[in-house]
């Protein structure tokens, strides 16, 4: 299963419990995607305040022992027919593309996507989606 940024960000701020997260996990891997990594480095990097910005990269640092799903070819061309599906359908895939990655990377591997975000992933062909 691949956590979207969503669920990292919610479990961080705690929006999300962990217990919800973990049931819905039930026995499955958890995977870190690269790109849910760029964007929480983006989150420390660009955070002025210096204890927001500690706490923030004490948490990036611990989910980088995680396993992490790198960006593959395999990937770029599951990105393509879900941006292409996207515009077929009258939504805008610029507005989406981190998530279209995470979904892509989901796909390729045929692992269930859990996040908090339903609408954005709904839809999608191919893609298992979760929610805690």
């Amino acid at each position: 299963m691949i956590f979207d940024t969503s669920i990292w960000l919610g479990l961080a701020g705690g929006e999300i419990a962990s217990q919800a997260v973990l049931k819905a996990a039930g026995d499955e891997q958890v995977f870190l995607s690269a790109i849910s990594l760029g964007e929480l480095s983006f989150g420390v990097e660009s955070c002025r305040d210096p204890a927001t910005r500690m706490l923030r990269t004490r948490f990036l640092r611990s989910l980088e022992q995680r396993p992490v799903l790198d960006v593959s070819s395999l990937t770029a061309s599951a990105f393509g027919i879900l941006a292409a599906f996207m515009k077929q359908s009258g939504r805008s895939p610029r507005t989406r593309v981190n998530d279209l990655w995470i979904a892509a990377q989901a796909i390729e591997n045929d692992y269930a996507l859990l996040t908090a975000n339903l609408k954005d992933f709904e839809g999608l062909p191919g893609l298992r989606v979760a929610s805690p």
